[in-house]
């Protein structure tokens, strides 16, 4: 009985740890979907266009993209917890400057800095969690990275919807002295500020400390989140193993036939690409543009977006309960097929749109259909993609290639979402549903290339991929 008590203390401190890091994950959310409810104000207190706007919001990727890239490499040299600390400081800071620019290049610049702590620990956060995990909890464990993510846009939503309704149902009202939407982007400063406070409580992870030859340190980490169950001197061992016949990874080391990289690379760079294509990220940044484009109202607009939001959680919730029992691909190929489906539900109830510029309206009963396909399109994505693709990018590597293919991939699908995310005012001021139509055709590639490429990783141990 006692050891069963002892294992459940352990499993309870390596679920505090695990979230801990995961609030990188929770800002990652948060930001780049508070801008949701501060696009419409941003416009109008700037007095911008589309291009403009789709601009600011998405340059934020750019700064993520470069966050992700160098991130891996600041990790193995100031070690994960101190990198996780300066990101969440460089994240306060930026909700600051968000909160009170002066003109639209100054959020920009702002937005950038903000984008590169968040990619920081993007990559930080899951591969953190994959060292400190034991093998049978770490898909449900690495799940927590997702579950973090809709959490914070869950949150910013919520808050944005407060925020809108506290300065009367515009974002562009006076609030306190300032309008609206720059409380909905200064808010960011709490989350940071809880990140770098729970940065500074957890452990070093054990790989970290064996590297830099804290043997002894690595010992008593290694005792709190495994257990008096393990052999110590066999895992320590096998760490060290593991280090020894890997150098730190380089770009160099991804080399391969394939293209210039190696297959596994590229199949990472693919499920990262196509977890963003299929527009995801539309409906978290812009669906209160969206929404109000088809003659809802700003208020009614940013709670439909909440309500997105609560059943993201609910199908990443279901994600967490399955990739473990039934594996990643199932999760991956119901998923793709379902989004496929609803987003072209999406595009046929949109294409019979009435109206022209402010006084659009869907008809009955294409606006109810369109509503329930954007949020069954979210449901899908949500227990499959969501959550699998940060799992299965934590583990399918090889150990000696992890970090850097890591942030290799991390950088592809900031890139991904940056195209999907700049493109997306422009192309929906063209033709909503032909693009809608164009992530449904994603949904369906990418049915294919998990069926035909994508090996399951359910239940492996990290040492034995590759």
């Amino acid at each position: 009985m006692a050891t069963q008590y002892t294992h459940h203390e352990h499993l309870g401190h390596v679920i505090f740890i695990t979230a801990a890091a995961a609030i990188g994950g929770f800002l990652f959310g948060y930001d780049s979907s508070v801008i949701n409810g501060a696009v419409v104000g941003i416009q109008k207190h700037f007095q911008v266009g589309s291009f403009e706007t789709g601009f600011v919001v998405a340059i934020a990727l750019l700064g993520s993209a470069l966050g992700a890239w160098v991130g891996g490499g600041l990790a193995d040299r100031w070690g994960r917890t101190r990198s996780m600390q300066v990101a969440a400081l460089l994240f306060a800071v930026s909700s600051i400057g968000q909160m009170l620019p002066f003109a639209i290049w100054d959020l920009a610049l702002w937005r950038i800095v903000a984008g590169f702590a968040i990619g920081m620990a993007s990559v930080l956060g899951p591969a953190y969690i994959a060292e400190v995990a034991p093998p049978a909890y770490r898909g449900r464990l690495g799940s927590f990275q997702q579950l973090a993510i809709v959490l914070g846009i869950a949150v910013s939503q919520l808050v944005d919807y407060l925020i809108a309704r506290l300065a009367g149902g515009d974002v562009n009202n006076i609030l306190w002295g300032l309008e609206a939407w720059q409380w909905m982007l200064g808010a960011c400063v709490v989350p940071a500020l809880l990140f770098l406070l729970f940065a500074s409580t957890i452990p070093e992870s054990p790989r970290y400390l064996v590297m830099s030859g804290r043997t002894r340190r690595a010992r008593e980490v290694l005792a709190e989140i495994e257990g008096d169950d393990v052999n110590l001197d066999d895992r320590i061992a096998e760490i060290q193993h593991v280090l020894r016949t890997e150098r730190v990874p380089g770009l160099k080391d991804l080399r391969g036939p394939a293209m210039g990289l190696l297959p596994i690379v590229w199949i990472g760079i693919v499920l990262s690409a196509f977890q963003q294509l299929v527009g995801i990220n539309v409906i978290f940044y812009y669906s209160s543009v969206l929404w109000q484009s088809v003659g809802i109202n700003q208020s009614d607009s940013l709670l439909i977006s909440f309500s997105s939001s609560i059943i993201n959680i609910v199908g990443t919730f279901i994600a967490i309960s399955l990739v473990d029992k039934l594996g990643r691909r199932p999760l991956l190929l119901v998923g793709s097929a379902g989004m496929a489906v609803s987003l072209a539900t999406a595009a046929w109830a949109f294409s019979s749109a009435v109206g022209e510029g402010e006084s659009v309206s869907l008809p009955d009963p294409q606006g109810a259909i369109a509503l329930v396909a954007a949020n069954v399109f979210v449901l899908f994505f949500a227990l499959s993609w969501g959550v699998v693709v940060w799992v299965l990018l934590g583990e399918m590597f090889p150990n000696r290639i992890r970090a850097a293919a890591l942030g290799v991939a991390a950088a592809a699908q900031w890139i991904a979402n940056w195209l999907i995310t700049v493109s997306f005012p422009a192309l929906a001021e063209w033709n909503l549903p032909l693009t809608y139509a164009a992530y449904a055709i994603f949904a369906v590639l990418s049915f294919l290339f998990v069926s035909r490429w994508v090996r399951e990783t359910k239940g492996r141990k990290l040492e034995e991929m590759g």
